[in-house]
C-alpha cells in the first residue's frame, strides 16, 4: 500500500501549465494587439513601482505564478517577494513589490491580480476547513472538480492553504467508482473481485513502467459494499452517503450496532419532523439542514469538540455537569435590553464568557 497521493509541487509541469494559462489570458486581454489606453498616455521610457496589497485576511498563494507570468509576457518588470505562498497575512499587508516599465506594469496588472486573487482565495478557504479539523486525525483533500486548465495551479493553492492533494488526474491513481462497479457487475464481478482484478492488472501492466505503485481507491455507498471490499484490502475507501438502497437513518442504526463509540452528525436535505425525531432517538449529535453555511458547520464542529473534551478524563458527574452536557445553555435573544428572567448580570456575564471561549473545532465524526 502506498502512503498517499502524489502531491503537487512547484516543478516543470506546473510551470508549463502556468505559461499556457498566461498565454490565454494575454490573448483574452490584448487580443494580439496592445493596451491602447496605456500606449496613448504613458511614454515608452516611463518607469514605476507598485505593491501588491492584501485587502482581506487570508492565505497568500500565486506569487510564484505571477512572477512566471511576468517572464512569459516578456515584461521589463522585476518582482520582489515580501511574503511567500502559504503565508497567513492580514488586511493591508504588502506581499510583493514590482519595479520597472510603467507600460508593462499597467498592461500586466489585471492578469497578475487575477492569478494571485484566485489562488489566494482557494488557499484561504482551504485554510478555514483545515483549521476546523486541526484537533483531529482528519485531513482536507481536494478533487478533480477544478477549472479546466487550472488543475495543477488550483491544487498547488490547496496545498498552500494546508490541504492535501487527491489524485491529479486519471493517470496517477485508480478510483473504482459506482459506474465502474455497475459495469463490472454485468460481467459477474463483485466489488471485492473488481478491486482484486484491478490490482492484478496494474501489477502486470506497470511492472516496468513505474517504480511507485498506484493507489487503489474504491467508492461504496452501502455498508454491505464496505464490508465486502475491505476483504480485498484497497488502499482507500470512499463512502458516498447517497444511499440508493437506504437512507442515513438506516446507516446510523447500523453504526450504532457495530461502532458504538462513533458519533454521528447529520447533514441532510430531509426536513421531515419524523426524520429529525429518528436522528435524535439514534443519538445524533447535530442535525444540519442543507443548504449549509460554513459558519453553521464550523459551529457544529466547535460544539462537538467541546462536548468531547468535557468527557475526557472524568469518570463521574454531578447533576449540574450532566445538565451542562445534555442541555447546554444558549443565549436568549434580547430585544429590550432587560436581563433574562431569573438571571442576574453576573451570571449572564459568566455565560457570555464561556460561550466566547468556544473557538476551536473538530473531532472524528460520521457525516450523514
Amino acid at each position: 500500500m502506498t502512503d498517499d497521493f502524489v502531491q503537487v509541487t512547484w516543478n516543470e509541469q506546473l510551470e508549463d501549465d502556468c505559461r499556457q494559462i498566461v498565454r490565454l489570458a494575454v490573448r483574452e486581454d490584448l487580443d494580439r494587439q496592445c493596451d491602447w489606453t496605456t500606449v496613448s498616455l504613458v511614454s515608452a521610457d516611463a518607469t514605476a513601482a507598485a505593491f501588491v496589497v492584501v485587502r482581506e485576511p487570508g492565505v497568500i498563494a500565486g506569487l510564484r505564478v505571477a512572477e512566471l507570468a511576468l517572464d512569459e509576457m516578456q515584461t521589463n518588470v522585476v518582482m520582489q517577494f515580501l511574503h511567500a505562498d502559504g503565508d497567513l497575512v492580514t488586511a493591508g499587508t504588502p506581499v510583493a513589490r514590482l519595479d520597472g516599465s510603467a507600460r508593462d506594469l499597467l498592461s500586466s496588472e489585471r492578469i497578475l491580480l487575477n492569478l494571485i486573487g484566485r489562488m489566494s482565495g482557494i488557499a484561504s478557504l482551504t485554510r478555514q476547513y483545515v483549521e476546523c479539523v486541526a484537533e483531529t486525525k482528519a485531513r482536507i483533500y481536494d478533487t478533480r472538480k477544478t477549472t479546466p486548465g487550472w488543475r495543477r495551479l488550483e491544487k498547488y493553492a490547496v496545498r498552500a492553504g494546508g490541504g492535501v492533494n487527491h489524485r491529479t488526474g486519471l493517470f496517477d491513481a485508480v478510483m473504482i467508482k459506482d459506474n465502474h462497479l455497475a459495469l463490472s457487475a454485468q460481467r459477474g464481478l463483485t466489488p471485492s473481485e473488481a478491486v482484486r482484478q484491478t490490482r492484478e492488472f496494474l501489477n502486470s501492466a506497470l511492472e516496468t513502467k513505474s517504480s511507485t505503485p498506484l493507489i487503489v481507491e474504491v467508492e461504496v455507498d452501502t455498508v454491505e459494499q464496505l464490508q465486502e471490499v475491505l476483504d480485498a484490502k484497497p488502499d482507500l475507501v470512499l463512502l458516498d452517503v447517497f444511499f440508493p438502497d437506504g437512507n442515513g437513518i438506516d446507516l446510523m442504526w447500523k453504526i450504532r450496532q457495530s461502532y458504538k463509540n462513533t458519533d454521528v452528525i447529520f447533514i441532510t436535505a430531509a426536513k421531515e419532523v419524523e426524520t429529525l425525531q429518528d436522528a435524535i432517538r439514534g443519538g445524533a449529535f447535530d442535525f444540519v439542514l442543507k443548504p449549509m453555511t460554513f459558519s453553521r458547520f464550523q459551529s457544529t464542529l466547535g460544539r462537538f469538540l467541546e462536548h468531547r473534551n468535557k468527557l475526557k478524563g472524568i469518570t463521574s458527574l454531578d447533576q449540574s455537569e450532566v445538565d451542562q452536557i445534555i442541555h447546554p445553555a444558549h443565549d436568549a435573544p434580547q430585544t429590550d435590553g432587560r436581563m433574562p428572567k431569573s438571571i442576574d448580570p453576573l451570571t449572564l456575564e459568566k455565560i457570555e464568557d464561556e460561550v466566547k471561549k468556544i473557538d476551536c473545532f473538530g473531532d472524528n465524526a460520521e457525516v450523514m
